[in-house]
């Protein structure tokens, strides 16, 4: 390394962000995510044994990603490529993939090659790493604050470990805190005071996410005139330093998790007022419109259901209406749809039977396929029972055992009188009762 590159990242040293001027290069250092880094866990173990394959981290902004990939790096001795998926195109993206099989044909080293944002990546470029991930020529660590089941193609994701990570806690944020005013090579040198309330302000209006909490710190700080050379922090120069925000729904918080528990149980009670001042909620205090029809759409299925066969229907679409047209306009969408399932007749019993069927699967209560409804390559010959054929009957029905003998009887499905279902349950009462 040159004079002048030492001089330079001197430099960005003492004048980088505070979030880069403390981040941390090993995995003591590293704040949150213990179920993931801590003693023992997962990530810890596979780092350990150098057994680190492909992954994505899926989670908030400022819980940590971008600097896990750098520390598995560092500690696997690999070399490590960064791209942003935002700004790349499939020309970059090949020649960072050759840079990585040069690195290991040539040299013999490792590469991992973190990708940011790796959603915004299109089909194609997804599905250029593929055989690059396949066959081992990079470990890609991809990060994402979208749900990589829906935003990731199911080829890359089936291939790499989905790692959930979490926002920071109140304790890891105070982590953080101490972390900046006791060892960053600025803040050391600066006589700071902070009051504990204005702790708790800083920690409540992050919404557990560090970068932004180092941010604000770092603003607070360099804003403010000594007196008496101590930089006295305290709330009131915190709530000058950061922009209003809503501090009471924060993805992550407890007001979230409440407003979607009323959101939903408002529509389950049939009461579209309340669902639609939660929607509202929701919407204004910026919850991803994807998040809130995905959750339609189970509702639809969970609490509607047969009752009123359109009600998933109507979610779907809109779902899509969400992905096509955007807010603030998709909020009209997602109106209809809340007043639509909220008014519509309820009905559990797909789901209660689900359950009941899927106890039975887990606890070994399945028993043996009857012989003619096997696939015919799989049949005993000499058995004498027979197939049949529900459309040679009348009312294209014919009285049949289904389930395996240990299941006989059983039943799953119990229809209720509720709108749609109710024809449904009068539907089979009636053919069962031609066949007494």
């Amino acid at each position: 390394m040159d004079l002048f590159t030492l001089n330079m990242n001197r430099e960005l040293k003492s004048s980088a962000p505070l979030s880069y001027r403390i981040r941390p290069e090993n995995l003591d250092e590293f704040v949150g995510q213990s179920h993931l880094v801590g003693r023992g866990r997962y990530l810890n173990r596979l780092i350990k044994a150098d057994k680190v394959g492909s992954m994505i981290l899926y989670g908030p902004p400022g819980v940590g990603k971008t600097t896990l990939a750098k520390i598995i790096a560092n500690i696997t001795e690999k070399e490590f490529i960064e791209i942003s998926a935002v700004s790349s195109n499939i020309k970059e993206l090949r020649e960072v993939l050759k840079q990585a099989e040069d690195n290991l044909k040539f040299r013999g080293l490792g590469s991992i090659l973190f990708i940011d944002e790796i959603h915004r990546f299109n089909k194609s470029q997804q599905d250029a790493l593929l055989p690059y991930v396949e066959k081992g020529v990079v470990t890609l660590i991809g990060a994402t604050t979208e749900n990589p089941y829906f935003e990731v193609n199911r080829a890359l994701v089936s291939r790499t470990q989905i790692l959930n990570l979490k926002p920071l806690n109140e304790e890891d944020l105070k982590k953080l805190i101490d972390r900046a005013l006791n060892e960053d090579i600025v803040f050391k040198n600066l006589n700071i005071s902070m009051t504990d309330d204005a702790i708790d302000f800083l920690i409540i209006n992050s919404s557990g996410d560090g970068r932004n909490l180092l941010n604000s710190l770092e603003l607070a700080v360099l804003s403010t005139d000594p007196v008496n050379g101590k930089i006295n922090i305290d709330r009131k120069v915190l709530e000058d330093c950061l922009q209003k925000r809503n501090l009471n729904y924060d993805k992550g918080s407890t007001e979230h998790y409440n407003t979607i528990s009323a959101f939903i149980k408002s529509m389950r009670g049939t009461d579209p007022d309340a669902a639609l001042y939660y929607l509202a909620k929701m919407i204004e205090s910026g919850e991803d419109p994807k998040f809130i029809g995905r959750r339609l759409i189970i509702f639809a299925s969970e609490d509607v259901s047969n009752a009123d066969p359109m009600a998933l229907n109507v979610a779907v679409n809109a779902f899509k209406a969400v992905e096509v047209v955007g807010l603030p306009e998709a909020s009209i969408n997602l109106a209809q749809a809340v007043t639509y399932l909220a008014s519509a007749p309820k009905s559990n019993a797909s789901y209660l039977g689900l359950n009941a069927a899927t106890d039975d699967v887990k606890h070994g209560r399945f028993g043996n396929i009857p012989m003619y409804l096997r696939d015919k390559n799989n049949q005993d010959k000499d058995n004498k029972e027979t197939y049949k054929y529900p459309h040679n009957y009348k009312n294209h029905y014919v009285d049949q055992q289904y389930l395996p003998d240990e299941l006989k009887g059983k039943i799953y499905y119990e229809p209720t009188d509720n709108g749609y279902e109710k024809k449904i349950k009068e539907f089979l009462n009636s053919l069962k009762n031609k066949q007494l």
